[in-house]
């Protein structure tokens, strides 16, 4: 072998690979190699109803299980009722927040935007305070809606998005969006930036509606890009065990 090829060769071999955390999503890390990438920035879409927030919020839970402290940052909810809804699946969340493991924050969009400004803010300091390891956005929706131009919003995504990496945790962003009568790119200027992009079906089938999961993207991982059935039950979101295209396809149809 000459020196070149042992060069290359050793340089191959000293590429650590990518740490990866599990996700807490009973049967979702074995599509995506093991899980999600450390300190990677990741969009869930999906439609009112879908399941978003019960994946960020499990995501979440599994972190605080690891020994991880966790924030969720809302531009929605309110304190006591989504506390009292997430007791529902067993998630005392003001009993976590109490042992300084879970950070509920809520916020503003235009305070968001604040914050790119100003550089940092409150969540800044408070993540590195705190120590933060996971974080959730949920949802992006009124934020991206602050910006008319297609290319404020893309610059205004990267700025968030560049934000997010410097703290060194791993991110989820809640978008809401019909995930059947998208567009491919129909939300450009931040998928385009993200590491990851998870896909929430909530559809009729007859008389009932039913959810479906699809990994649209995952960089540097090669990912399942089958879509699967899942169900919410008392303990949060549980996949199927087997891919059902035929299903699905038979209920957007």
């Amino acid at each position: 072998m000459n020196m070149k090829k042992m060069k290359v060769k050793k340089k191959i071999k000293n590429i650590k690979k990518t740490e990866k955390i599990n996700s807490g999503i009973p049967g979702f890390d074995k599509l995506i190699e093991g899980g999600f990438e450390k300190n990677s920035v990741n969009l869930i879409i999906g439609n009112s109803g879908s399941g978003k927030t019960i994946f960020a919020v499990q995501f979440l839970i599994e972190g605080i299980k690891n020994g991880e402290k966790c924030l969720y940052v809302t531009f929605e909810e309110k304190k006591e009722e989504f506390y009292r809804n997430m007791l529902d699946f067993g998630w005392n969340l003001s009993e976590l927040e109490k042992q300084g493991k879970f950070t509920f924050l809520e916020y503003t969009p235009e305070k968001v935007k604040t914050m790119l400004e100003e550089g940092g803010g409150m969540i800044e300091s408070l993540i590195l305070d705190k120590k933060i390891a996971r974080i959730v956005i949920d949802s992006i929706t009124s934020f991206a809606l602050l910006f008319a131009q297609e290319l404020d919003k893309r610059e205004a995504a990267l700025s968030l998005f560049d934000m997010i990496r410097k703290w060194n945790c791993t991110s989820f962003l809640t978008l809401e969006e019909n995930t059947v009568d998208r567009k491919e790119g129909s939300s450009s200027s931040l998928e385009f930036e993200v590491d990851s992009i998870i896909l929430l079906y909530f559809v009729r089938c007859k008389e009932e509606r039913e959810r479906f999961i699809e990994v649209l993207k995952m960089r540097g991982t090669k990912h399942s890009t089958e879509v699967y059935p899942f169900e919410i039950s008392k303990n949060g979101i549980i996949l199927g065990s087997k891919s059902d295209a035929a299903r699905f396809l038979k209920c957007v149809s």
